[in-house]
Protein backbone atom coordinates (compact mmCIF):
# COMPACT_ATOMS: atom_id res chain seq x y z
CA UNK A 1 0.00 0.00 0.00
CA UNK A 2 0.94 3.41 -1.08
CA UNK A 3 2.02 5.92 1.76
CA UNK A 4 1.31 9.42 0.94
CA UNK A 5 2.15 12.41 3.28
CA UNK A 6 0.65 15.71 3.22
CA UNK A 7 2.29 18.81 4.48
CA UNK A 8 -0.51 21.00 5.75
CA UNK A 9 -3.62 21.17 7.11
CA UNK A 10 -5.25 23.60 5.84
CA UNK A 11 -8.14 23.98 2.60
CA UNK A 12 -5.46 22.81 0.43
CA UNK A 13 -4.01 20.02 2.16
CA UNK A 14 -7.49 19.26 3.33
CA UNK A 15 -8.87 18.82 -0.06
CA UNK A 16 -6.24 17.27 -1.73
CA UNK A 17 -6.33 14.25 0.96
CA UNK A 18 -10.17 13.94 0.57
CA UNK A 19 -9.77 13.90 -3.19
CA UNK A 20 -6.82 11.17 -3.47
CA UNK A 21 -9.06 9.17 -1.10
CA UNK A 22 -11.88 9.56 -3.53
CA UNK A 23 -9.77 9.32 -7.03
CA UNK A 24 -7.02 6.97 -6.19
CA UNK A 25 -7.38 3.72 -8.03
CA UNK A 26 -5.69 1.76 -5.69
CA UNK A 27 -5.26 1.94 -1.46
CA UNK A 28 -3.73 4.13 0.33
CA UNK A 29 -2.43 4.85 3.69
CA UNK A 30 -2.51 9.04 3.52
CA UNK A 31 -0.88 10.94 6.51
CA UNK A 32 -1.44 15.06 6.98
CA UNK A 33 1.12 16.50 8.91
CA UNK A 34 0.48 20.27 9.74
CA UNK A 35 2.92 21.98 12.09
CA UNK A 36 0.21 23.77 13.82
CA UNK A 37 -1.60 22.97 16.94
CA UNK A 38 -5.00 22.20 14.58
CA UNK A 39 -6.47 22.01 11.56
CA UNK A 40 -7.58 24.92 9.44
CA UNK A 41 -4.28 26.45 8.16
CA UNK A 42 -5.17 30.42 7.09
CA UNK A 43 -8.73 29.15 7.78
CA UNK A 44 -8.42 28.89 11.40
CA UNK A 45 -11.35 28.98 13.86
CA UNK A 46 -10.14 29.30 18.05
CA UNK A 47 -12.30 28.66 21.23
CA UNK A 48 -12.57 31.08 23.81
CA UNK A 49 -10.67 28.86 26.81
CA UNK A 50 -13.81 30.14 29.40
CA UNK A 51 -16.19 28.36 26.61
CA UNK A 52 -15.03 26.23 24.12
CA UNK A 53 -18.79 26.78 22.49
CA UNK A 54 -17.52 30.99 21.68
CA UNK A 55 -15.43 30.66 18.81
CA UNK A 56 -13.96 33.17 16.28
CA UNK A 57 -12.20 33.28 12.83
CA UNK A 58 -9.27 34.34 12.92
CA UNK A 59 -8.36 33.79 9.09
CA UNK A 60 -11.12 33.76 6.77
CA UNK A 61 -14.20 35.57 7.18
CA UNK A 62 -16.77 34.29 4.55
CA UNK A 63 -15.82 32.61 1.02
CA UNK A 64 -16.91 34.13 -2.30
CA UNK A 65 -18.49 32.10 -4.86
CA UNK A 66 -17.75 34.14 -8.22
CA UNK A 67 -20.22 32.81 -11.60
CA UNK A 68 -16.76 31.05 -12.98
CA UNK A 69 -16.09 29.03 -9.66
CA UNK A 70 -19.98 28.30 -9.43
CA UNK A 71 -19.73 26.37 -12.45
CA UNK A 72 -16.08 24.76 -12.00
CA UNK A 73 -16.50 24.14 -8.10
CA UNK A 74 -20.39 23.48 -8.47
CA UNK A 75 -19.66 20.11 -7.03
CA UNK A 76 -18.10 20.87 -3.74
CA UNK A 77 -20.48 23.76 -2.75
CA UNK A 78 -23.53 21.77 -3.52
CA UNK A 79 -21.79 19.03 -0.77
CA UNK A 80 -20.82 22.27 1.53
CA UNK A 81 -24.37 23.80 1.50
CA UNK A 82 -26.49 20.57 1.53
CA UNK A 83 -24.48 19.08 4.93
CA UNK A 84 -24.83 23.24 6.60
CA UNK A 85 -21.28 23.68 6.50
CA UNK A 86 -21.83 26.52 4.53
CA UNK A 87 -24.74 28.53 4.66
CA UNK A 88 -25.50 31.97 2.52
CA UNK A 89 -24.08 35.32 4.78
CA UNK A 90 -26.62 37.05 5.05
CA UNK A 91 -25.64 39.57 7.65
CA UNK A 92 -24.61 43.46 6.92
CA UNK A 93 -21.29 43.51 6.18
CA UNK A 94 -20.33 47.38 5.96
CA UNK A 95 -18.01 48.74 3.60
CA UNK A 96 -17.89 45.06 1.22
CA UNK A 97 -17.55 45.33 -2.73
CA UNK A 98 -20.28 43.14 -4.04
CA UNK A 99 -19.41 42.26 -7.62
CA UNK A 100 -22.48 40.74 -9.81
CA UNK A 101 -23.00 37.08 -9.95
CA UNK A 102 -21.32 36.36 -6.48
CA UNK A 103 -22.47 34.59 -3.31
CA UNK A 104 -20.82 35.37 -0.28
CA UNK A 105 -20.90 31.82 2.53
CA UNK A 106 -20.31 31.42 6.39
CA UNK A 107 -19.71 28.60 8.58
CA UNK A 108 -21.61 28.40 11.17
CA UNK A 109 -19.66 26.00 13.21
CA UNK A 110 -16.83 28.17 11.98
CA UNK A 111 -14.67 28.62 8.95
CA UNK A 112 -12.04 25.82 9.84
CA UNK A 113 -15.11 23.28 9.92
CA UNK A 114 -14.43 23.48 6.21
CA UNK A 115 -11.23 22.12 6.61
CA UNK A 116 -12.39 18.94 9.02
CA UNK A 117 -14.85 17.69 6.82
CA UNK A 118 -12.40 17.24 3.92
CA UNK A 119 -9.99 15.63 7.04
CA UNK A 120 -12.51 13.10 7.90
CA UNK A 121 -13.75 12.40 4.61
CA UNK A 122 -9.84 11.54 3.48
CA UNK A 123 -9.54 9.10 6.84
CA UNK A 124 -6.07 10.27 6.98
CA UNK A 125 -3.72 9.79 10.13
CA UNK A 126 -3.41 13.42 10.94
CA UNK A 127 -0.57 14.51 13.12
CA UNK A 128 0.04 18.05 15.02
CA UNK A 129 3.12 19.99 15.51
CA UNK A 130 5.23 18.19 12.95
CA UNK A 131 7.43 21.35 11.51
CA UNK A 132 9.18 19.50 8.41
CA UNK A 133 12.91 20.40 7.96
CA UNK A 134 14.42 18.13 5.45
CA UNK A 135 13.45 15.47 2.32
CA UNK A 136 15.75 13.41 0.79
CA UNK A 137 15.49 10.59 -1.68
CA UNK A 138 16.05 7.17 -0.26
CA UNK A 139 16.15 4.00 -1.65
CA UNK A 140 13.10 5.46 -3.94
CA UNK A 141 11.10 6.68 -1.12
CA UNK A 142 10.94 9.99 0.32
CA UNK A 143 12.65 10.04 3.80
CA UNK A 144 10.62 13.39 5.51
CA UNK A 145 12.53 14.88 8.70
CA UNK A 146 10.72 17.10 11.10
CA UNK A 147 12.10 18.77 14.28
CA UNK A 148 10.91 16.10 16.73
CA UNK A 149 10.74 12.25 16.26
CA UNK A 150 12.21 10.06 13.95
CA UNK A 151 12.29 10.30 10.23
CA UNK A 152 9.57 8.42 7.90
CA UNK A 153 9.68 6.80 4.62
CA UNK A 154 6.54 7.61 1.87
CA UNK A 155 6.24 7.01 -1.74
CA UNK A 156 4.81 10.31 -2.08
CA UNK A 157 5.19 13.49 -0.44
CA UNK A 158 2.63 16.67 -1.45
CA UNK A 159 3.35 20.01 -0.16
CA UNK A 160 0.86 22.68 0.57
CA UNK A 161 2.54 25.05 2.65
CA UNK A 162 3.53 28.91 1.69
CA UNK A 163 6.16 28.72 -0.85
CA UNK A 164 8.98 30.90 1.36
CA UNK A 165 8.65 27.37 3.86
CA UNK A 166 8.58 25.14 0.94
CA UNK A 167 12.37 27.09 0.18
CA UNK A 168 13.94 26.86 3.54
CA UNK A 169 13.62 22.90 3.29
CA UNK A 170 16.69 20.83 3.67
CA UNK A 171 18.15 17.51 1.74
CA UNK A 172 17.59 16.54 -1.52
CA UNK A 173 14.68 18.72 -2.28
CA UNK A 174 17.10 21.56 -3.04
CA UNK A 175 18.82 20.06 -5.60
CA UNK A 176 15.24 19.08 -7.44
CA UNK A 177 14.45 22.46 -7.90
CA UNK A 178 15.61 23.86 -10.92
CA UNK A 179 17.70 27.52 -11.00
CA UNK A 180 14.87 28.88 -13.13
CA UNK A 181 11.81 27.20 -10.78
CA UNK A 182 13.68 28.48 -7.62
CA UNK A 183 13.56 32.11 -9.42
CA UNK A 184 9.77 31.64 -9.92
CA UNK A 185 9.30 30.27 -6.33
CA UNK A 186 10.92 33.35 -4.78
CA UNK A 187 8.61 35.84 -6.95
CA UNK A 188 6.06 34.74 -4.46
CA UNK A 189 5.34 37.36 -2.59
CA UNK A 190 2.43 37.25 0.61
CA UNK A 191 0.63 39.82 2.84
CA UNK A 192 1.43 40.11 6.47
CA UNK A 193 -1.16 41.19 9.11
CA UNK A 194 -2.61 40.55 12.91
CA UNK A 195 -5.85 38.93 13.55
CA UNK A 196 -6.94 39.92 17.40
CA UNK A 197 -10.06 37.35 18.54
CA UNK A 198 -11.59 39.06 21.34
CA UNK A 199 -14.04 36.70 23.54
CA UNK A 200 -17.08 38.23 26.00
CA UNK A 201 -19.18 36.69 28.61
CA UNK A 202 -22.77 35.21 28.38
CA UNK A 203 -25.27 38.46 28.04
CA UNK A 204 -22.51 41.09 26.95
CA UNK A 205 -24.25 43.49 24.55
CA UNK A 206 -22.33 44.99 21.29
CA UNK A 207 -24.69 47.64 20.00
CA UNK A 208 -23.50 48.13 16.04
CA UNK A 209 -25.91 47.94 13.52
CA UNK A 210 -23.36 45.51 11.43
CA UNK A 211 -22.03 41.84 11.70
CA UNK A 212 -18.61 42.86 10.50
CA UNK A 213 -17.37 46.50 8.83
CA UNK A 214 -14.22 47.55 6.66
CA UNK A 215 -12.46 50.00 8.19
CA UNK A 216 -10.47 52.57 5.79
CA UNK A 217 -9.23 55.35 8.19
CA UNK A 218 -7.74 53.42 10.35
CA UNK A 219 -3.54 53.26 10.56
CA UNK A 220 -3.95 49.60 11.79
CA UNK A 221 -7.29 48.33 11.67
CA UNK A 222 -8.66 47.11 8.39
CA UNK A 223 -11.61 44.44 9.11
CA UNK A 224 -13.99 43.92 12.37
CA UNK A 225 -16.44 41.65 12.68
CA UNK A 226 -18.73 40.62 15.34
CA UNK A 227 -18.07 36.60 14.63
CA UNK A 228 -21.46 35.21 16.39
CA UNK A 229 -23.10 37.61 14.41
CA UNK A 230 -21.90 37.32 11.45
CA UNK A 231 -22.57 34.03 11.55
CA UNK A 232 -25.76 34.17 13.03
CA UNK A 233 -25.60 31.92 15.91
CA UNK A 234 -27.53 33.81 19.03
CA UNK A 235 -27.42 31.81 22.47
CA UNK A 236 -27.94 33.02 26.06
CA UNK A 237 -25.38 30.41 27.21
CA UNK A 238 -22.82 32.23 24.43
CA UNK A 239 -21.50 35.32 24.61
CA UNK A 240 -20.28 37.24 21.73
CA UNK A 241 -16.71 37.28 19.78
CA UNK A 242 -15.23 39.52 17.83
CA UNK A 243 -12.08 39.66 15.65
CA UNK A 244 -10.04 42.32 14.24
CA UNK A 245 -7.93 42.44 11.31
CA UNK A 246 -5.03 44.65 10.91
CA UNK A 247 -3.55 46.63 7.78
CA UNK A 248 -1.10 44.84 5.69
CA UNK A 249 1.05 48.05 6.40
CA UNK A 250 1.02 47.63 10.40
CA UNK A 251 1.42 43.63 9.74
CA UNK A 252 4.49 44.62 7.43
CA UNK A 253 5.44 46.89 10.40
CA UNK A 254 5.22 44.89 12.97
CA UNK A 255 5.88 41.90 11.74
CA UNK A 256 9.12 41.01 14.36
CA UNK A 257 7.30 42.22 17.29
CA UNK A 258 5.83 40.00 19.85
CA UNK A 259 2.15 39.31 19.81
CA UNK A 260 1.45 40.89 23.73
CA UNK A 261 3.11 44.26 22.39
CA UNK A 262 0.80 44.05 19.18
CA UNK A 263 -2.21 43.37 20.60
CA UNK A 264 -2.03 46.56 22.99
CA UNK A 265 -1.12 48.37 20.13
CA UNK A 266 -4.32 47.19 18.31
CA UNK A 267 -6.34 47.56 21.46
CA UNK A 268 -5.17 51.09 21.46
CA UNK A 269 -7.19 51.74 18.19
CA UNK A 270 -9.46 49.72 18.88
CA UNK A 271 -11.04 52.70 21.13
CA UNK A 272 -10.81 55.02 18.73
CA UNK A 273 -12.92 52.54 16.08
CA UNK A 274 -15.24 51.28 18.65
CA UNK A 275 -14.92 53.06 21.97
CA UNK A 276 -16.38 51.88 25.21
CA UNK A 277 -16.21 48.30 24.52
CA UNK A 278 -16.90 45.95 27.77
CA UNK A 279 -13.55 44.00 28.76
CA UNK A 280 -13.34 40.53 27.13
CA UNK A 281 -12.86 37.74 29.33
CA UNK A 282 -10.10 36.49 27.15
CA UNK A 283 -7.87 36.75 24.00
CA UNK A 284 -6.21 35.47 21.18
CA UNK A 285 -3.53 37.23 18.83
CA UNK A 286 -2.99 35.63 15.60
CA UNK A 287 0.33 36.85 13.59
CA UNK A 288 0.01 35.92 9.91
CA UNK A 289 3.30 36.05 8.31
CA UNK A 290 1.42 34.75 5.07
CA UNK A 291 -1.60 35.90 4.84
CA UNK A 292 -2.64 36.61 1.35
CA UNK A 293 -0.56 36.18 -1.96
CA UNK A 294 -0.05 39.08 -3.72
CA UNK A 295 2.18 37.69 -6.64
CA UNK A 296 1.91 33.99 -7.77
CA UNK A 297 2.86 31.40 -9.80
CA UNK A 298 -0.38 28.84 -11.77
CA UNK A 299 2.15 27.23 -14.14
CA UNK A 300 3.72 23.93 -13.02
CA UNK A 301 7.11 24.39 -11.64
CA UNK A 302 7.83 21.12 -9.90
CA UNK A 303 7.21 17.53 -11.52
Amino acid sequence: MARVLIVGAGLTGSLCAALLRKEAAGPLHLVVWDKAGDSGGRMTTTSSPQNPQSTVDLGAQYITRTPHYAKKHRSFYDELLALGILKPLTSPIEGMVVKDGDWNFVAPQGISSVIKHYLKESGADICFRQCVTQINLRNDKWEVSKETGSPEQFDIVVLTMPVPQILQLQGDIVNLISECQRQQLESVSYSSRYALGLFYEAGTKIDVPWAGQYITSNPCIRFISIDNKKRNIASSAIGPSLVIHTTVAFGVAHLEHSTEDVQELIFQQLENVLPGLPQPVATKCQKWRHSQCFTNRSDNLVG
